[in-house]
C-alpha cells in the first residue's frame, strides 16, 4: 500500500459486496480531552476578571453554580449524542423534533455562537500577544504606532490577521492532531494550575484574606444580580460538551463514550474554575507597591481586589499573576496565548462545520456544501464563517462579543432541552445507551435557568459601578442578537424553506447492500491504494486464503481533513472505485471468497487499524512501493503505524520491477515464529503456483560446528513445514554479511519471502535491521512477515487448530 498516496475507491451508496462505513478513532479519553480543551480555553483567561467585576468575591460561586447549571443541558447532551453521534449536534436534533423554523433557528444561532466565541478568542488572542510585545520591550501602554494606531486597534488588527491565518490552516486541511490537543490542553491546566497554587499561598500567607471576601460592600457587592449575571457572562466557558456532540460520529463506542466525556469534562473543569477565581481575587493585593506591575496605568488605584480585577478585563489574571506567580505574566500570557489558538482553531472548525450542515440541507445557499475538490475542506463555509469572525471581532467590544455568544447560546441549549422532552414523546424507539432520569424535569430546569440568566447578564452588563467601564454591553449583545435573528427569519421565509422542501422532493433514499461474509475461520485484510500493485498484492491474498480456507476482505479509505465531517466523504468515494471492483473480479475469478469495505476516515492507518480490530482480521498484507521519503519513517507513516499497533499477523509486500508468475521462490531464515510464518507463507504460494523453494540460513566462513549445526537444525524444523513431496530444498550459506548475501542471491528468485528478527528493544525498527534492507535494496519481490505474537492472536490460532 502506497504510504503517501491516499486509499481512496467506492461511493456513498454501496453496491453488491462492498460495505462503506465511516471510521471511528477517537478514544474516551481523546474526547473528554476535547471537551476539557474547549471549556478550559480563552474563557478563562479573557472572562475572569470582567466577572470579577461583576459578581465581587461571590464569583468563586458563580463559577460553581455556573457548573450546576451547565449540568442541566449537559444531560440533555448526553442522551442526543450517543442516540445521534452524528456531526451537526443540536442543529440536527431540533431540525428532527421541533416544528419549523426551530430547526434552522438552532442552526442559524449555533452558527452565530461559534463565530461570535471565536472573534472572542481573537480579539483575547490579539490583546495578549500585544501584552506580550510590550512586556518584552519598553514601550508603554499608551504608545502610538506611526502616530495614528492606538493599542486597542493593534489588538484589533492582529485578532483579524489570527482569523485568516487559521482560516487558511482549516482550509488547507491541516489539523490540531489529537496528541497536540492534549499537549495543549496539559499546558493549559499546568500553568492554570500553578497560579492557583501560588495564589492560594499568597491569599492565605496574609492573616487578613478573609476580608478580601467578606467586608464591606461583602461577600456580594452587586447582589443576586451580579452573582447571575456573572455567571451568564462566563456561561460560554462551559459550553465544551457542544463541542464533544459535534465529533461524535468520529468517537469509538459512541453511545457509552460520548455521554462518560461530557460528565468527566464538567467533573474536571469546574472545580478548576472555582479554584482559580479563588486564587485571583485572594492572591493579589490593592494595598502594596506591587500593584503597579498589575496595573500599569495611570489613574486612582481600586479599592477592592475583584474591582481591580474588573478593570483589568480581559488581561485580569495574566497581571495578577505578576504579583504572586515567579514570572507569572510571561507564563500566563503563553497559557493564553496557547489556549487561544487551540480555542481559535477549534471554533473556527466548529462554525464552518454548522454552515456547512446547514447548506448541505439547504437551509442556506448551496455554496455552503461545496467541499473543495482537492483540499477536501468546506472551503466556502470556513470563508464565510473568517468573515463573520472578522467583523464581530472589529465591530463590538469584547464585553458585547462575550455576551452575544453567550445569549446565542442559552436560546440554542433553551432548544436541546425541549427537544430532549419531545423526543421522548416522538422516537420512543430510539436506541438509547444513556437515558436522562426523572424526566422531563432535569431539561425542564435547565430550561427555566438558562432563560433566568439572559435578563441578569443584560442587567449585570449595564452597571457602570462594576469597573467595566460606561456602555451598556448587554443592551449592545441584546440589539445584536435581535438584529442576527431578523436576518435569519427573512433568510428562512425568503429563501431557506422552498429549498428544504425542493430538496426533500428531489432525494430518494439509497439502496444499500450489505457485504456477504464471515462464514470462514481465517479473513486477510488487503488494504488497496494504488492500481499498479493491486493485482499482486490481490494474488498473494488469494494462496493465503486457498491455504487457510479463508477469506479476502478488500479495503480502500477515503481521507476526508479533520474540517470536513465523515459523512461527506461519501461524495469521493467514486473516484477510484475501480480498483477495489477490480480487485474482487481476481477474488471471484479464482473462486475464492472476497468482500470489500470502504471506510471513510481522517487518517488512513487508523481506518485500518479499525477494520482490522471490528473486522476479526487474521493477517493484513500491505503493499509498499520503495524506500520512505521521510528519515523518520521505515516504510511511511500510514504502513509504519499499521505494523506498530495491528493485533494481527502483517506482510508487507513489495513489489519488484518483474511482477507476474512466481517460478523460484527464496527463503532465508533465522528461526523464531516470524521464520515459521514465513514459511507457511511460501508454501502457499508455493502450492498455488508450483514454485521451487529455496530455505537458506546464512552463517559466517569462520563459523563454527556448533552454528552450522544450529543452522541445519533451523532448516530441518523450517522444512517440516512443508509437504514431504514439495519442490523444497535447504541449505547453509557461507556469507559475511547476512543481508549482502541475501541480496546478491535474490536476484535469481522471482520472490524472497523474510520473516521479522528479534532485535534489541532502542533501535527503531519494524521488522529488523535485516528484513529491512533486503526489502530496501533486493531487486525482485520482497515480502515481509510479522506473526503477531499477542495473547488474543495465539490463543485465536489455537482455537481454530483445535476445531479444523
Amino acid at each position: 500500500m502506497s504510504d503517501d498516496a491516499p486509499a481512496n475507491a467506492g461511493e456513498g451508496d454501496r453496491s453488491e459486496g462492498i460495505e462503506t462505513e465511516l471510521s471511528r478513532d477517537m478514544s474516551l479519553f481523546d474526547i473528554t480531552f476535547i471537551g476539557v480543551g474547549a471549556m478550559i480555553g480563552a474563557g478563562v483567561f479573557a472572562l475572569t476578571g470582567f466577572a470579577a467585576g461583576i459578581a465581587g468575591p461571590a464569583l468563586v460561586l458563580a463559577f460553581a453554580l455556573n457548573g450546576f447549571v451547565a449540568l442541566f443541558t449537559a444531560v440533555s447532551y448526553a442522551e442526543l449524542g450517543a442516540a445521534f453521534p452524528e456531526a451537526g449536534g443540536g442543529y440536527l436534533w431540533v431540525k428532527e423534533a421541533l416544528v419549523d423554523p426551530n430547526g434552522f433557528y438552532a442552526g442559524w444561532m449555533s452558527w452565530f455562537a461559534h463565530a461570535v466565541a471565536c472573534s472572542l478568542y481573537a480579539v483575547t488572542f490579539g490583546a495578549f500577544l500585544l501584552e506580550f510585545i510590550i512586556y518584552g520591550t519598553a514601550l508603554g501602554h499608551d504608545f502610538l504606532l506611526w502616530g495614528f494606531v492606538t493599542p486597542g486597534m493593534a489588538d484589533r488588527a492582529l485578532a483579524v490577521l489570527m482569523v485568516g491565518a487559521f482560516a487558511y490552516i482549516n482550509y488547507q486541511g491541516a489539523e490540531e492532531t489529537g496528541k497536540a490537543g492534549i499537549v495543549v490542553t496539559a499546558i493549559k491546566v499546568i500553568l492554570l494550575g500553578v497560579f492557583v497554587v501560588f495564589g492560594i499561598m499568597a491569599t492565605l500567607s496574609t492573616p487578613t484574606w478573609p476580608r478580601k471576601f467578606l467586608s464591606n460592600p461583602g461577600f456580594m457587592p452587586n447582589g443576586v444580580v451580579g452573582i447571575i449575571g456573572a455567571m451568564g457572562f462566563t456561561y460560554i466557558a462551559f459550553e465544551g460538551y457542544e463541542i464533544i456532540v459535534q465529533s461524535g460520529e468520529e468517537v469509538v463506542e459512541p453511545g457509552t463514550n460520548v455521554p462518560r466525556a461530557v460528565f468527566y469534562s464538567l467533573a474536571i473543569v469546574v472545580p478548576i474554575y472555582v479554584l482559580v477565581a479563588f486564587a485571583a481575587i485572594g492572591g493579589i493585593d490593592v494595598t502594596s507597591g506591587a500593584i503597579e506591575l498589575a496595573r500599569p496605568f495611570p489613574g486612582p488605584a481600586p479599592e477592592y481586589t475583584w474591582q481591580l480585577l474588573g478593570e483589568m478585563g480581559e488581561l485580569g489574571i495574566i497581571r495578577a499573576a505578576g504579583q504572586f506567580v515567579p514570572y507569572g505574566v510571561p507564563l500566563l500570557l503563553i497559557a493564553g496565548l496557547t489556549a487561544t489558538m487551540s480555542a481559535l482553531n477549534a471554533t473556527i472548525y466548529s462554525s464552518s462545520r454548522v454552515s456547512f450542515a446547514m447548506g448541505r440541507d439547504r437551509a442556506l445557499p448551496g455554496f455552503f456544501d461545496n467541499v473543495h475538490p482537492e483540499k477536501r475542506t468546506p472551503h466556502w463555509a470556513i470563508l464565510l464563517s473568517a468573515i463573520l469572525i472578522a467583523a464581530m471581532a472589529v465591530i463590538l467590544p469584547i464585553e458585547a462579543v462575550a455576551a452575544s455568544a453567550d445569549i446565542m447560546f442559552i436560546l440554542l441549549f433553551v432548544q436541546v432541552n425541549w427537544t430532549l422532552i419531545r423526543m421522548r414523546q416522538t422516537h420512543p424507539d430510539l436506541p438509547r445507551t444513556y437515558e436522562v432520569p426523572y424526566m422531563p424535569w432535569p431539561p425542564l430546569i435547565g430550561i427555566g435557568l438558562q432563560l433566568l440568566l439572559t435578563p441578569f447578564l443584560i442587567r449585570a452588563l449595564g452597571l457602570e459601578a462594576i469597573g467595566i467601564g460606561t456602555g451598556n454591553h448587554g443592551l449592545v449583545a441584546l440589539g445584536t442578537t435581535a438584529i442576527w435573528m431578523t436576518i435569519g427569519l427573512l433568510i428562512y421565509y425568503g429563501y431557506s424553506r422552498r429549498k428544504e422542501a425542493e430538496k426533500l422532493e428531489r432525494e430518494s433514499p439509497a439502496i444499500v447492500a450489505e457485504q456477504a461474509s464471515g462464514q470462514h475461520d481465517y479473513r486477510i485484510l488487503v488494504p488497496l491504494a494504488n492500481p499498479e500493485s493491486a493485482d499482486q498484492l490481490i494474488r498473494t491474498a488469494i494462496d493465503l486464503a486457498r491455504e487457510n480456507d479463508g477469506e479476502i476482505v478488500v479495503m480502500s479509505v477515503v481521507t476526508v481533513p479533520q474540517q470536513t465531517p465523515l459523512s461527506e466523504g461519501r461524495r469521493f468515494v467514486e473516484d477510484e472505485r475501480e480498483v477495489l471492483d477490480r480487485a474482487m473480479e481476481i477474488g471471484e475469478e479464482a473462486n475464492v471468497p472476497i468482500g470489500g469495505t470502504i471506510r471513510i476516515g481522517h487518517d488512513v492507518a487508523q481506518a485500518i487499524l479499525n477494520t482490522i480490530e471490528h473486522g476479526d482480521v487474521d493477517a493484513v498484507l500491505l503493499g509498499w512501493r520503495g524506500r520512505s521519503r521521510r528519515q523518520d519513517f521505515v516504510f511511511g507513516s500510514n504502513v509504519d503505524e499499521v505494523i506498530t499497533k495491528a493485533r494481527c499477523d502483517v506482510l508487507v509486500e513489495r513489489i519488484g520491477p518483474r511482477p507476474g508468475s512466481v517460478e523460484e521462490i527464496l527463503l532465508p531464515i533465522a528461526g523464531g515464529p516470524h521464520a515459521k510464518f514465513a514459511a507457511e507463507v511460501a508454501r502457499a504460494i508455493g502450492r498455488a503456483t508450483n514454485a521451487h523453494v529455496h530455505v537458506i540460513n546464512v552463517v559466517a566462513p569462520d563459523a563454527s560446528n556448533a552454528d552450522r549445526t544450529e543452522a541445519r537444525e533451523k532448516l530441518a524444523a523450517i522444512r517440516s513445514t512443508f509437504d514431504a513431496d514439495a519442490n523444497v530444498d535447504e541449505s547453509v550459506i557461507e556469507g559475511r554479511a547476512v543481508a549482502d548475501t541475501i541480496v546478491e542471491m535474490s536476484s535469481e528468485y522471482d520472490v524472497t519471502l523474510v520473516g521479522a528478527t528479534r532485535e534489541g528493544l532502542f533501535q527503531q525498527l519494524l521488522f529488523g535491521a535485516i528484513p529491512e534492507e533486503i526489502g530496501q535494496r533486493a531487486e525482485n519481490t520482497v515480502i515481509m512477515v510479522k506473526r503477531s505474537t499477542g495473547i488474543r492472536s495465539r490463543m485465536k490460532r489455537w482455537f481454530k487448530r483445535r476445531n479444523r
